[in-house]
């Protein structure tokens, strides 16, 4: 491995300062914007009603099985091997019903997910486009949205080198501009 003089290193960096201090760059912060955007805040509440709903319901589930459980409970030693037997089962059908339940609304892919989807979906297209269209029309190179984690919402297409490293990687690049 070569070492690369300080000097020289230092002259790199000197050289690369004028096209750095061109470049434009800006932050968003989207959480801010969605906060007061009223289709956002009307499909959030629509989220937060059905959400309510749901574990309403997931509620009355859960208040069921333990009204029966702690009557199993109290019973469990005057009753009959069967009695027993049923009583059990029908707490174990209880919750698994209660997790079926849980996971078909609020699990990785339940309805939650896919009407979050449907509600927010549109709107985030909406701040997406117009961050674009501020960020053209503003000349930035690079926008960065600063709600959570650092995120690129804006990118020059000039500065992608996508293109270029693929070439010198020997692949044929394929279409990667959008």
């Amino acid at each position: 491995m070569k070492k690369i003089p300080i000097a020289l290193c230092g002259l790199l960096l000197f050289a690369t300062l004028p096209a750095i201090a061109q470049m434009k760059i800006g932050h968003v912060s989207t959480e801010a914007i969605m906060k007061q955007l009223p289709d956002a805040q009307d499909a959030q509440k629509q989220l937060d009603a059905l959400t309510a709903s749901w574990q309403d319901e997931l509620n009355k589930m859960q208040d069921d099985w333990k009204k029966k459980y702690d009557e199993y409970d109290k019973k469990k030693l005057i009753m009959t091997d069967q009695r027993r037997s049923d009583a059990e089962k029908e707490l174990r059908d209880l919750d698994q019903k209660m997790s079926e339940f849980r996971n078909q609304k609020f699990g990785q892919n339940g309805e939650l997910f896919a009407k979050q989807n449907d509600l927010m979906k549109p709107v985030q297209d909406r701040v997406f486009k117009a961050i674009q269209d501020v960020a053209v029309e503003e000349g930035f190179d690079y926008v960065f949205d600063k709600s959570g984690e650092i995120l690129l919402m804006y990118a020059n297409p000039k500065y992608d080198l996508t293109d270029k490293v693929l070439e010198k990687l020997k692949v044929t690049p394929q279409s990667t501009k959008k």
